[in-house]
């Protein structure tokens, strides 16, 4: 079948965004839409200009026998600035003030366009990074960890409280949480991970750092190297943060119970990228 130009575009188009950071073999385009290699440089070299214009990413471009092209995602920083803002208004609300000074995110975490959002900044900003696998602890994380594996075409892993008969043999470990100074339990299948992953860790919230330090640990037992540490909110005064190099987008930096007020300000994201 014989594709016009402006299919050939939005097909390509489409199957370059459903496949990030895979090395598409010209020959793999050529084949689709029974057209010369040429013509397919030529459209790829489009699509990468307005990629770039608009802020969705880039297309990187391998030499050689066995080379193709590479859809990287990229966030524009004015977009991200924006969207980070948004954020720091809706978790101001002071509704979301729950006992105990606990706020409620469920309505972030829950919804698609804002998960979608984050994923794909964080990713952004471990684009040039090698990861095999990102890794979350269950339950809030995992749509921040689903949606940054989609981005950067890894698998996702979570590590859980309890054992699940589903998941075989697992490793499990104790840890201190860094809030409460208990210790805690986490386990994780011993098939979920290879030896030598590089991970990048995901959490929607962060306030000392003890599960993300918990989760650390347990890569120590897969002998897996940490690659990168992401949150969505960090607190700001945490005491004795166990974690020291993480990337974060949103920190609180106040939950003011009498007068019912959240302060909230940027996190680290663009000091970082």
């Amino acid at each position: 079948m014989k594709f016009r130009r402006s299919e050939r575009l939005i097909d390509m188009t489409d199957y370059l965004l459903a496949h990030p950071r895979q090395l598409v073999p010209l020959t793999v385009f050529a084949e689709r839409y029974s057209s010369a290699k040429s013509s397919i440089s030529e459209d790829l070299a489009i699509i990468k200009e307005v990629f770039e214009e608009r802020g969705i990413g880039t297309l990187q471009t391998v030499a050689g026998a066995a080379g193709g092209v590479k859809f990287q995602v990229q966030v524009n920083k004015e977009e991200a600035l924006l969207f980070i803002r948004e954020l720091c208004d809706l978790m101001t609300d002071p509704g979301r003030i729950l006992p105990g000074g606990y706020l409620f995110m469920n309505d972030i975490l829950g919804n698609p366009a804002i998960v979608q959002k984050v994923g794909r900044m964080i990713a952004s900003a471990y684009v040039n990074t090698a990861i095999d696998v990102v890794m979350t602890v269950a339950t809030k994380g995992i749509p921040l960890a689903y949606a940054v594996g989609s981005y950067l075409n890894v698998p996702v892993v979570i590590v859980r409280r309890d054992s699940l008969v589903t998941e075989g043999p697992t490793v499990s470990i104790n840890y201190v949480s860094g809030s409460s100074k208990r210790i805690q339990t986490m386990v994780l299948s011993k098939r979920s991970l290879a030896e030598g992953s590089n991970v990048l860790i995901i959490d929607d919230f962060m306030k000392a750092g003890g599960t993300v330090n918990g989760m650390v640990s347990m890569l120590e037992e897969f002998r897996a190297n940490v690659a990168g540490i992401a949150v969505l909110v960090e607190a700001e005064q945490a005491d004795e943060r166990l974690v020291d190099n993480y990337l974060s987008l949103i920190k609180l930096s106040e939950v003011d119970l009498k007068q019912k007020q959240i302060k909230v300000i940027e996190g680290n994201y663009f000091q970082n990228n």
